[in-house]
């Protein structure tokens, strides 16, 4: 199996979960054992790629700024093309200059990728019943790329993939591990840095700085 592979079904709960006018989006950067897996929440329609005119890439956070900040000041985006992002406004993105963003995700070994590929108009809050539905496909995934480590971004996703209640701030810099096929994966707890979370977004850099450390 390949991720492309996953895209339909995807596709069938984007009808069933997301918003109707907007398109599915799926993950993007490195896919053969890359460094780190970044698990988000879910797509919101900020993302100009669930345009269903777009023709390009339908990967995360295209067309925003915020979550490309955090990539660049843990050293995972070159300072090339993090000033790009930061000088271009959402519709100034293209399908190429997204290609040239996940080329630099790609040299820099990590995967990024929601637990839910339902996108939204907005940043609403999903329940767990939703995600949950998406967890077979998010191992289908992880098993396919094959990660060194896997990071996930706050308190419902980190619950979610673990099968446990997660506290963020209870397990700082703590791994847990997570079995797939029999393979175990370390996974990382780490706050969300994006939205209402980006009161956090310092203590996620430091978190992230250090699990790039330290594996």
């Amino acid at each position: 199996m390949q991720l492309e592979d996953l895209k339909a079904e995807y596709d069938k709960l984007q009808m069933k979960y997301g918003a109707k006018e907007l398109m599915s989006i799926y993950n993007g950067g490195c896919t053969n054992n890359p460094d780190i897996c970044f698990v988000f929440m879910n797509p919101t329609g900020r993302n100009i790629a669930s345009d269903p005119n777009w023709k390009g890439r339908r990967s995360p956070w295209i067309g925003t700024k915020n979550i490309w900040k955090l990539f660049y000041r843990i050293g995972l985006l070159d300072e090339e093309i993090y000033e790009d992002i930061m000088i271009k406004k959402p519709q100034e993105w293209d399908e190429r200059f997204a290609d040239l963003v996940y080329e630099n995700v790609e040299k820099h070994k990590y995967f990024i990728t929601n637990l839910g590929k339902c996108t939204q108009i907005d940043a609403r809050v999903l329940p767990n019943s939703v995600y949950i539905e998406y967890l077979d496909l998010l191992h289908k995934e992880i098993e396919i790329i094959n990660p060194k480590i896997i990071i996930t971004l706050g308190n419902q996703v980190s619950s979610i993939v673990l099968n446990q209640n997660i506290s963020v701030s209870q397990c700082r810099k703590q791994n847990f591990f997570k079995s797939i096929v029999g393979k175990e994966y370390k996974v990382y707890p780490v706050y969300y840095p994006i939205g209402n979370g980006m009161m956090n977004i310092e203590k996620a850099i430091e978190d992230i700085k250090f699990i790039t450390e330290t594996n």
